[in-house]
């Protein structure tokens, strides 16, 4: 399992996320705070505080790669 901190701050981000996301047959979870929720669900990502950064937990073993650079665009350093 990978996690990284990701920025959803536009509706346009979210839909464009889960789109990338559901490319991968494999779990996300993000997590704010005490809340952890599917990725790949767009009503629950609307569910979050979205002003502030969120973890996202990758279980992924293989195509961690190409996951990570699909990534990018979301990743905060």
């Amino acid at each position: 399992m990978k996690t990284i901190s990701i920025m959803l701050n536009s509706i346009d981000k979210v839909k464009a996320f889960v789109n990338t996301l559901t490319k991968f047959d494999c779990d996300f979870d993000l997590i704010s705070g005490r809340y952890v929720i599917d990725a790949k669900s767009i009503m629950g990502i609307f569910s979050l505080d979205l002003s502030k950064p969120i973890e996202l937990n990758i279980h992924a073993t293989d195509k961690l790669d190409e996951i990570l650079e699909a990534l990018k665009p979301y990743v905060v350093e």
